[in-house]
């Protein structure tokens, strides 16, 4: 018979029976309170802001094991290259007038807070310090064990890109495209943490393409014409 092992004479689940139950909550809860919950509150960016990071920190509490951070001293270049490359891409865009003229085009695209506001507290805290505790701090390495790395990965970045349903109904993205979209961000954020060993170079990485998309485009519009600076 197997994935029964014999404990005092007692037939017993394997580790994945054992496993299977909380890895499947923990996906729910994570789909649910962002796709359901979340948007029912109907709230202000500042009320999601404090839910999404009160939310993350429970959510690592009750499923984690403790947050890794990483060992940046052994990979330097896995920590800083990626948030490196992604700021000088920007800054190249800033420089390139056709794609100076993009960028401009997502000023407007904007939360009803000021964007100083935006990027110093709203993206570090309800999307950075949420999202990575959540996915690469607690549901990857349950996943991994569960599934093993390698598919660990996958399953870790499908439920990422799954995570970002809601958020592209209300901004009128296409839902499809929205979730294959953060769903490869997932799989090259996952394979940091795991090539890093913790979630401070996905962090990294993921407050550089948030933060410089908020940035970015208001440095590219004409001056005057960038809303809530």
């Amino acid at each position: 018979m197997t994935g029964v092992a014999r404990t005092g004479g007692r037939a017993t689940g394997g580790p994945i029976a054992r496993r299977l139950p909380r890895v499947v909550v923990a996906v729910g809860v994570a789909l649910l309170w962002h796709n359901v919950l979340l948007p029912r509150l109907n709230a202000g960016i500042r009320v999601r802001t404090v839910a999404s990071a009160a939310f993350a920190t429970g959510y690592a509490r009750a499923f984690g094991t403790g947050v890794r951070w990483g060992r940046p001293a052994r990979h330097p270049l896995a920590t800083f290259g990626p948030p490196a490359v992604v700021v000088a891409g920007y800054g190249v865009a800033l420089a390139v007038p056709a794609l100076r003229a993009r960028l401009a085009g997502f000023a407007s695209r904007a939360p009803e807070v000021s964007r100083a506001e935006w990027v110093a507290v709203h993206i570090p805290l309800g999307t950075v310090y949420s999202e990575e505790l959540i996915f690469r701090g607690t549901l990857d390495p349950l996943l991994d064990e569960l599934a093993g790395p390698r598919l660990g990965l996958w399953l870790g970045a499908t439920t990422f890109g799954l995570w970002h349903i809601a958020p592209a109904r209300a901004a009128g993205d296409s839902v499809p495209a929205s979730v294959l979209g953060t769903g490869s961000s997932g799989l090259l954020l996952g394979w940091l943490a795991r090539r890093t060993g913790g979630i401070l170079a996905p962090a990294l990485l993921h407050l550089a393409v948030n933060g410089g998309g908020a940035l970015a485009p208001a440095l590219a519009a004409p001056h005057g014409h960038s809303p809530r600076t």
